[in-house]
């Protein structure tokens, strides 16, 4: 088997080195014409064999096989065959060679063929086999060929040639958008040139976002690269002002609601439902920018209500289209109300505390009695926030979690993105002061190991809580 292997090994090299000297794979198209497929097999004989003898065992074992429409002899007369070529190497009283068919048949036939190729068991007086090793589509060998070519006269022509205006400026600016790109933080994330030093960020998906960005002047745009939020970003979330604007699939979906957990978001964009940051326009992305809605107005949105960003962004366009008189008409009604809803709200802690995200909100009466139904109230008040005033400056400015016992000792300490999996391994944990989202599941992860505190920057997507178990937010 060894020395078959060899013996083929070097009748190919052989034929490879033939082929450069007629000038590579394009020299074969003079000679089989209008071939569509070629058919390569190998063959072993066990005795000595000459060429004749294996083509016309070929035609001979294949007569009346495949009937009159696939009759090899019939075929080679009208053209939809080529000439069989056949190369023997003759060692140790055995025959091997290759066999080429080019076919101008469709795939199916040819395949067809192929296969009869391998019924085949005698060549002259000798036992054979024939294995066809492949078949190869000539038409992709010419497509490579002329893309080829036509890439080498393209450069001449722009040589040659004074390109239009046009190509001139998207050249020149493609260069610098590329130079214009930087890495940024430890994760070396692809960030435009502003990102060092300006006030407000871009946070998108991947590096063709940033780009796509920079090529229409948004320079202050960063990528985290992945579904798993680097620290950089979170980091960058607490001292500027961000907005989040992924794409419109199920993807961007998953990102935005990670992004609006582990970090500080200030304003959420997407691009048009089913598109890309990376394939959006200007005027595409103007709009989509322009149409920023605030997180704490998303967060509410799809987490306490389930509403998909498209509806929110309905509902939104819906009301500003709605006429000036249904407006004079609702405050004589409803805006007397929400002015004193609040004040008790505010004085009577037990029952319903201050939420980060509903001052700006302004909601209407019916909004604080929904959530209240949602969310339980918030046993504990500032003299409980007090006992962990000096942890939560602590956690805001290291940007930590820090796990207590019960004597306020520090168990351990450690990065945000951990605290799920830590608290998992970790036993006695009395209290958790963390600088981050607090949410349902955090809250069914703390109740189960026995946790009485959990203190968070505020709450998202929270609708059940366990009676023994204290939720404080910085706010309060």
């Amino acid at each position: 088997m060894k020395r078959k292997k060899s013996v083929l090994h070097q009748i190919l090299s052989e034929k490879r080195k033939a082929e450069k000297v007629r000038g590579g794979n394009m020299s074969a198209k003079d000679e089989f014409g209008t071939t569509k497929y070629i058919i390569y097999a190998e063959f072993e004989a066990n005795g000595v064999v000459e060429r004749p003898d294996v083509v016309g065992a070929i035609f001979g074992q294949t007569e009346g096989l495949l009937g009159d429409d696939l009759d090899l002899r019939e075929l080679q007369k009208t053209g939809r065959i080529g000439r069989i070529r056949v190369e023997v190497h003759t060692k140790a009283g055995k025959t091997y060679g290759t066999i080429t068919v080019p076919s101008s048949l469709d795939r199916v036939e040819t395949a067809i063929l192929a296969a009869a190729l391998e019924t085949i068991d005698r060549v002259g007086p000798a036992e054979a086999g024939i294995k066809v090793l492949r078949i190869e589509d000539v038409r992709a060998t010419k497509r490579k060929y002329i893309i080829e070519r036509a890439k080498q006269i393209l450069e001449g022509l722009m040589e040659q040639e004074i390109p239009e205006t046009q190509e001139l400026t998207e050249e020149v600016k493609k260069a610098v958008r590329a130079k214009e790109l930087i890495e940024y933080g430890p994760e070396k994330l692809p960030a435009g040139p502003h990102v060092p030093f300006s006030d407000s960020i871009i946070v998108v998906e991947g590096r063709a976002d940033v780009l796509n960005l920079l090529k229409h002047g948004i320079k202050n745009a960063i990528a985290v690269e992945g579904t798993s939020i680097p620290e950089t970003i979170i980091k960058l979330s607490k001292e500027r002002i961000v907005t989040a604007f992924t794409d419109g699939d199920r993807g961007g979906e998953l990102i935005l609601k990670e992004l609006l957990q582990v970090a500080d978001v200030d304003y959420v964009a997407r691009a048009p439902e089913g598109k890309e940051v990376e394939e959006l326009t200007k005027k595409e992305l103007v709009k989509a920018l322009r149409s920023k809605i605030p997180a704490e107005q998303v967060i509410t949105e799809m987490f306490y209500k389930g509403k998909n960003f498209y509806d929110i962004l309905k509902e939104k366009a819906e009301e500003k289209e709605k006429p000036t008189t249904h407006r004079e008409v609702k405050p004589p009604t409803s805006a007397p109300a929400p002015i004193p809803q609040p004040e008790p709200v505010k004085r009577e802690a037990p029952t319903h505390p201050p939420q980060k995200h509903e001052p700006p909100q302004r909601p209407p009466v019916q909004k604080p009695a929904e959530e209240s139904k949602i969310i339980r109230p918030i046993q504990g008040g500032k003299s409980e926030v007090g006992k962990f005033e000096n942890f939560i400056e602590r956690v805001k400015k290291e940007q930590t979690a820090v796990l207590l016992d019960e004597n306020m000792n520090v168990i351990a300490e450690i990065p945000v993105r951990d605290l799920l999996s830590t608290i998992t391994s970790k036993d006695g944990v009395h209290a958790v002061v963390f600088n981050g989202i607090i949410t349902q599941r955090l809250i069914d992860i703390v109740s189960e190991k026995g946790v009485k505190y959990l203190v968070g920057a505020r709450k998202a997507n929270v609708v059940r809580r366990p009676i023994d178990l204290k939720i404080i937010t910085f706010a309060e």
